[in-house]
């Protein structure tokens, strides 16, 4: 046919895809749309008959091949199946999921120490559309099972375990076993441990959320997020709607990116694990630093909790300097080998002082009231040599 067409025709034209053999490496499918081979067949797809992919905005192969991979790590192990849809970004992801299960006049319960994103959303965008967020300390299963009772309205429990950035842990199986008792849904932002080190779908939750920019991909190069959930029905209807109408999608290209990251995940978590932990006690036996907040040490209030719903204890940390805000920044100041960033779970190490940095927009009482006082340094451990990392942080103390 192409001996038949003129020079503009042959140049806009596509052509067969020149593949004889399957690749080894999943592909990046740069294409928005999808055509179908009859109208028939456009019929079916539209309307939920066949299988087929219609538009980029509602996934395409490396995207939709990418949640699998995660649905199934979160499920692994577990007698049943789980559906994933990848978003833009973790905090589309967690847009997309209370957005879709949640109307006016709802409540969420939760806690006051999650991702300062998260809050904005609930307080700046949720509340004004009369969906009100309810606080408290998710650790206090009692004083949970009291405001169920008492507050029907409430609809969802929202928690964020390990949390951000004291490291505080919720028991996600007693947490959710009370909240399905008064028939509420439980939704947990697992991107600190990722499902290697813990799957809060096993443990009783509903629903997942990721930034899958964090230690899924790994390596800092995308910008995605995640809803994992066990409820299908909820899932292919109510968050996949959400997902399609408010076009808060993944793209190929850092669904790729987050696809070939997950591929060494159980090697880094590993490894960002033991790093934490040596930096821990390391740090822990410093006379200028007054607490250690990790998870890995008996001293942390919330250890046996880890240990019983975690595999290890991941390689997020933080450390109050004696000397406040100036010893934070000063120790900031003349740090040379690890990274000044405000992210997490890269491969390198990132580290950040809230007080100057994240939550420097934030009243000092608010901070403080969730642990996050001037001398606090949070640590994305990284996986690198552990003695390089030990050097420049035992330098900057000095």
């Amino acid at each position: 046919m192409n001996n038949t067409l003129g020079f503009n025709s042959l140049c806009a034209k596509e052509l067969a895809e020149n593949r004889t053999t399957r690749p080894h490496a999943l592909p990046i499918y740069a294409t928005s749309s999808f055509d179908f081979e009859t109208i028939q067949q456009g019929i079916d797809v539209f309307l939920g008959k066949e299988e087929g992919h219609i538009y980029g905005r509602f996934g395409n192969p490396t995207i939709d091949t990418t949640a699998r991979k995660l649905a199934q790590l979160e499920s692994f192990g577990q007698d049943f199946e789980a559906k994933a849809y990848l978003f833009s970004s973790g905090m589309a992801a967690i847009s997309g999921v209370l957005l879709g299960l949640l109307k006016a006049g709802d409540k969420i319960l939760t806690q006051g120490n999650i991702y300062g994103g998260t809050t904005g959303l609930m307080t700046e965008i949720l509340q004004p559309l009369g969906i009100e967020a309810v606080y408290t300390d998710l650790r206090n299963a009692v004083k949970v099972e009291q405001i169920l009772y008492n507050n029907p309205s409430i609809k969802m429990v929202y928690l964020e375990t390990p949390a951000n950035p004291t490291l505080a842990c919720v028991d996600i199986a007693v947490i959710s076993a009370i909240s399905h008792e008064y028939k509420k849904l439980v939704v947990v932002d697992n991107t600190f441990a990722t499902p290697y080190l813990q799957q809060p779908l096993a443990l009783g939750a509903d629903f997942v959320v990721h930034s899958t920019t964090k230690y899924l991909n790994g390596h800092g190069n995308s910008i995605a997020g995640a809803v994992v959930g066990r409820d299908m029905d909820a899932m292919e209807n109510k968050i996949w709607k959400t997902l399609k109408l408010l076009g808060g999608n993944c793209n190929a290209w850092d669904a790729w990116l987050t696809y070939n990251g997950m591929k060494t995940l159980a090697l880094r978590m590993r490894q960002h694990s033991l790093n934490a932990m040596q930096v821990a006690r390391t740090l822990a036996a410093h006379d200028k630093v007054e607490k250690v907040n990790y998870i890995g040490l008996d001293t942390h209030p919330d250890h046996e909790l880890a240990k019983r719903q975690m595999r290890d204890f991941g390689g997020m940390l933080s450390f109050e300097l004696k000397g406040g805000l100036e010893a934070g920044k000063a120790f900031m100041d003349k740090l040379r080998f690890c990274t000044l960033a405000p992210t997490l779970g890269d491969v390198d190490t990132l580290i950040l002082h809230p007080a100057s940095m994240s939550h420097i927009g934030v009243a000092k009482e608010v901070r403080e009231a969730n642990g996050i006082t001037d001398g606090l340094i949070r640590i994305s451990v990284g996986i690198e040599n552990v003695e390089d990392i030990l050097v420049d942080i035992m330098t900057a103390l000095s």
